[in-house]
């Protein structure tokens, strides 16, 4: 049984394989193609070749379900077409086994999505955004199209690029008083981080007064402000892009503040229930190939996969924001199409079976 176990295994892992080699591969050809429309200033061809390698791995991460399940499809395809399911059962294995055949190897994949979702994906992410965002503007200017703005007390900053590694480029401040007037704009090339402060460099500091202003430049500058390079990764990215424990404790944060967090949540739970999801996938797959799908061709079987795995993917894409809209849990908004498929799927194995 174990050496069948591996069979099974290899055949679906390799499969799934595969698939995600094709739908990347998609994915990263219409990712250079859109990139082509962003080119300007310093943003040239090659460096959209760069920020589409950065976001390899939040491009695999995402592509991770619909690739399990068109692999599952094609991979059991392949043993329903070679007649080794059909002698497996007469064998006396039963459809929960050969399940647990195909669900051992797609715990490798899960793992591998995991890995990926929590420590690479936000790095590699910020490092595209920066690097777009620092060629594509103009560092000498604010511009409220690109970089990132943030708020602290009666502060307002914008940044034109923020690396991970504690080093903002293009830094404007401006400061205004209790009655909402300016009293001072500044703007620096850059800041960097040095454990409990900032540290400004080549810049000016623009005060106004009531009948006059005064400019003076500096080298450096000592900037004192609870902004740290982990808050201003929590600002500057995507919820998508940031890792579960982030994901977490910005929104917890976020109810604290009595501020909007509903991106964030739904954010958290779907990469919180994805295991989940793509357990989901595969025991559609399971019970298509045992049930609908069992006398269906090659062609027929992934054609179906696609389209369950776009309704799927529609579903989420609309339950989402609209949890934030009429107010319910997000995370009913991303277990209301996993429980649908699970349920499915068992009806479908138990008149397989």
């Amino acid at each position: 049984m174990r050496h069948l176990s591996l069979y099974v295994g290899k055949t679906v892992l390799g499969s799934i394989l595969v698939v995600l080699l094709v739908v990347l591969a998609i994915d990263v050809i219409a990712s250079v193609v859109d990139g082509l429309g962003e080119i300007r200033n310093q943003y040239r061809f090659n460096n959209v070749l760069m920020n589409t390698l950065l976001t390899l791995p939040g491009r695999i991460y995402a592509n991770i379900p619909f690739a399990t399940l068109i692999g599952s499809l094609v991979g059991l395809g392949i043993l329903a077409g070679n007649s080794e399911l059909v002698v497996m059962r007469a064998a006396g294995v039963s459809l929960l086994r050969i399940t647990g055949f195909v669900v051992k190897p797609v715990l490798l994949v899960i793992v591998l999505g995991a890995v990926l979702g929590e420590y690479l994906v936000p790095v590699t992410d910020q490092w595209a955004q920066s690097l777009k965002l620092m060629l594509r503007g103009d560092q000498e200017s604010v511009s409220a199209h690109s970089g990132v703005w943030n708020r602290e007390g009666n502060e307002y900053m914008h940044f034109n690029a923020v690396y991970p590694n504690g080093k903002l480029i293009g830094v404007t401040r401006y400061r205004f008083d209790d009655e909402r007037k300016l009293q001072e704009a500044s703007f620096s090339a850059r800041a960097t981080y040095l454990d409990s402060h900032w540290l400004e460099e080549e810049g000016q500091v623009t005060h106004f007064f009531d009948d006059h202003t005064e400019v003076e430049q500096f080298i450096t500058r000592r900037w004192e402000t609870e902004l740290s390079p982990d808050l201003l990764t929590l600002v500057l990215m995507p919820p998508q892009s940031l890792a579960i424990s982030h994901l977490h404790s910005y929104g917890t944060y976020l109810d604290i503040q009595g501020q909007k967090s509903g991106a964030y949540w739904l954010a958290f739970w779907n990469k919180a229930l994805q295991p989940l999801v793509i357990i989901a996938l595969v025991l559609i797959a399971v019970s298509f190939i045992f049930g609908p799908l069992r006398e269906a061709t090659m062609g027929y079987r992934i054609f179906s996969g696609v389209v369950v795995g776009i309704v799927f993917q529609t579903s989420l894409e609309m339950l989402g924001p609209s949890s934030m809209v009429f107010g319910f849990s997000p995370f009913w908004a991303v277990m209301a199409p996993v429980t649908v498929c699970i349920l499915v799927g068992l009806v479908l194995l138990r008149r397989a079976a």
